[in-house]
């Protein structure tokens, strides 16, 4: 099946980065829309005038979602949600979430395995949850917002063979500086180069990130990159899609390499405590996702859902 109505969708306070220039190009050969989601800090006269996207910005964004963009807030990486409900107001069959760091090569978007039933290698952990980086290359990093309690059984991890899958999230991998868990990157800070060729899966729930991530039409009234949760957001979504839609998610091989933008290390680790606190308890009691979310989470995702209501 051929997707036609493609979007690109990033947030950023940045001046426009090798990756968001490139992202344009491929979006402009490859039939993609490039949609940029300004916040108050973002240099707006540079994506307007210099970049070939749909550029939202701060002006327009209280008017096009004013209780939506309220209860995401400014200067916040979460303003991307209003990219994806615009995305989608426009008929997208398929949204690439990606970040502004992640600078794409050059088939980035050539594989695009969403809307397809697809065979995958199959791996089954010992344990609740697969970490998807356990059966690459690297499996003595693990992916941000894996559960700390399990790390030590991690790669605890047996092939099944293949199966058929049809795949609703396409999350592809990224060399360079990988998207792994802060404590993962203040002890080793590796950098990478996957080796993965093969779509891959799991019978069990997994986290994926939205900075290089491809997501079907039908899951994005289910997804969002919750704000309030410090850096959960991305995650805790990831979680809660696959409540509503399990075994939907295939990992595939990477196809960007992450120039790290320059973060505090240890602001970062400050941010996923509330991972390492909540998250094993978030899945294990999936069906209650709600409960564990901060009331502002809560406030923001039943506004989030409600510009779907009338499509679902």
């Amino acid at each position: 099946m051929e997707l036609k109505n493609k979007y690109i969708v990033t947030t950023t306070i940045n001046h426009p980065t090798i990756a968001t220039y490139k992202f344009a190009e491929i979006a402009k050969r490859d039939g993609w829309t490039f949609v940029v989601v300004g916040d108050k800090k973002t240099p707006r006269y540079h994506y307007q005038e210099e970049l070939d996207c749909v550029y939202l910005c701060s002006k327009e964004q209280p008017d096009m979602y004013p209780e939506l963009s309220d209860t995401i807030g400014w200067n916040s990486i979460q303003r991307r949600n209003i990219g994806l409900l615009y995305a989608y107001e426009q008929g997208a069959d398929v949204i690439a979430t990606v970040d502004d760091d992640n600078i794409p090569y050059d088939d980035w978007g050539k594989n695009l395995l969403v809307g397809q039933t697809v065979d995958c290698d199959l791996y089954e952990p010992v344990d609740d949850v697969f970490d998807p980086l356990s059966v690459t290359n690297t499996p003595e990093i693990w992916h941000r917002g894996y559960p700390i309690e399990l790390l030590q059984r991690r790669n605890r991890v047996e092939y099944k063979g293949k199966v058929k899958r049809k795949v609703l999230v396409q999350a592809d991998l990224w060399d360079g500086d990988p998207d792994i868990d802060a404590m993962a990157r203040l002890t080793m800070k590796p950098v990478v180069k996957y080796n993965v060729e093969n779509p891959y899966c799991s019978n069990k729930i997994a986290p994926f990130n939205s900075q290089n991530t491809f997501l079907a039409r039908e899951v994005i009234p289910y997804y969002a990159v919750l704000p309030h949760v410090g850096r959960m957001d991305d995650i805790w979504g990831s979680y809660i899609l696959q409540y509503y839609f399990p075994n939907s998610v295939v990992y595939n091989k990477a196809s960007v390499y992450q120039d790290r933008n320059v973060q505090d290390l240890i602001t970062n680790l400050e941010k996923e405590v509330i991972g390492y606190r909540n998250t094993y308890k978030l899945i294990r009691d999936l069906e209650n996702y709600i409960d564990y979310l901060p009331e502002e989470t809560k406030n923001f995702f039943e506004v989030y859902r409600s510009y779907f209501e009338t499509e679902e």
